[in-house]
């Protein structure tokens, strides 16, 4: 084995120069509207990847999200001034303005419930920091329950950067799960820290703990996605639904539509038509996941009939502010 130490610095070339290209650099909020043919694409961010410079951009009617590169697209800089008049009836800039007047209040600012075509739910899971592994049990019971009538399951991942940190292996996992089409994530902002104190007040934890470095909580759960090869959203999750006015404001300035719950499980909330349901899935929470499983159990003929349907949130949020 004379070539063994070549073998080793080879493997350690490859393996030391392929993590550099996946590093995201000069991250920041860029607005920028985009000719594309009869999408209306909005750039929200700006940033280097793979040696390239990249836009995330969204699509102002469908919330779709996509990263295009800047070397082929013709852009025109707007302000957020001109974009909210300009473009005051898409579903995108009408769930902003929504959400702004529903910014003062401690908890579940945002948009709390989808649009009930049928009845179903929209199901957003969280996944705060946790020493405990991912909660299996509810991706595969959506799968048992939903994969012959839905497939992919859509399902919305409420993420935070040190859950990403901290579970390799349950992000491998559900992303073998995408791969494979039995399930479509669309991942929320939940921050990166998710900061929380149980003894202080509401008024001090959580975003609201002076101090915060809103930036780096917001910025670098996205870079943490992107390194990762996901695809942020445009919907964000305030941790513990807790916000006041100033934070809920800096949110939407971000070009991100906070989303609530009008169905916590683990709180007695009960999911109606619509309802954007929310269970904790980061080992925490095993009342809720219980109460999801009875309720899938619950509705398992109706889900067989397609009378009880799971919906994407993006598709749910987009039609509920369509004119």
């Amino acid at each position: 084995m004379r070539n063994k130490p070549l073998l080793i610095c080879l493997l350690f070339f490859f393996c030391a120069s392929a993590w550099p290209q996946a590093t995201v650099s000069n991250y920041k909020v860029f607005l920028a509207t985009v000719s594309s043919g009869t999408k209306n694409l909005l750039i929200i961010r700006k940033f280097e990847q793979y040696g390239k410079t990249n836009y995330l951009t969204v699509d102002l009617n469908t919330m779709d999200t996509q990263i295009l590169r800047a070397d082929k697209l013709i852009t025109t800089t707007i302000s957020w001034q001109k974009l909210y008049s300009d473009y005051a009836n898409t579903p995108y800039i009408k769930a902003l303005t929504y959400a702004k007047k529903q910014s003062f209040a401690l908890q579940d600012a945002g948009i709390i419930h989808g649009w009930p075509v049928e009845k179903g739910i929209n199901l957003t899971v969280d996944l705060c920091p946790s020493h405990k592994p991912l909660d299996r049990t509810i991706f595969t019971s959506l799968i048992s329950e939903f994969g012959k009538i839905e497939k992919p399951v859509p399902i919305a991942l409420s993420i935070t950067g040190r859950f990403m940190l901290d579970h390799t292996n349950d992000m491998e996992w559900l992303n073998s799960l995408e791969a494979k089409g039995d399930i479509d994530i669309t991942w929320i902002n939940h921050t990166y820290n998710h900061y929380y104190e149980p003894k202080m007040p509401l008024t001090e934890n959580f975003l609201l703990k002076p101090g915060t470095n809103i930036d780096f909580e917001v910025l670098q759960t996205e870079i943490a996605l992107l390194e990762r090869q996901l695809l942020p959203s445009v919907f964000f999750r305030f941790p513990g639904l807790v916000s006041d006015n100033s934070v809920s404001s800096n949110i939407i300035n971000y070009g991100l539509i906070p989303i609530g719950s009008d169905a916590w499980l683990a709180k007695g909330q009960k999911a109606n038509a619509g309802s954007i349901v929310l269970i904790h899935g980061n080992g925490n929470e095993p009342v809720g996941v219980n109460d999801f499983i009875k309720l899938l159990q619950s509705e398992k003929q109706k889900v067989l009939d397609k009378q009880w349907l799971l919906y994407d949130l993006k598709e749910s949020i987009s039609e509920e502010f369509k004119e």
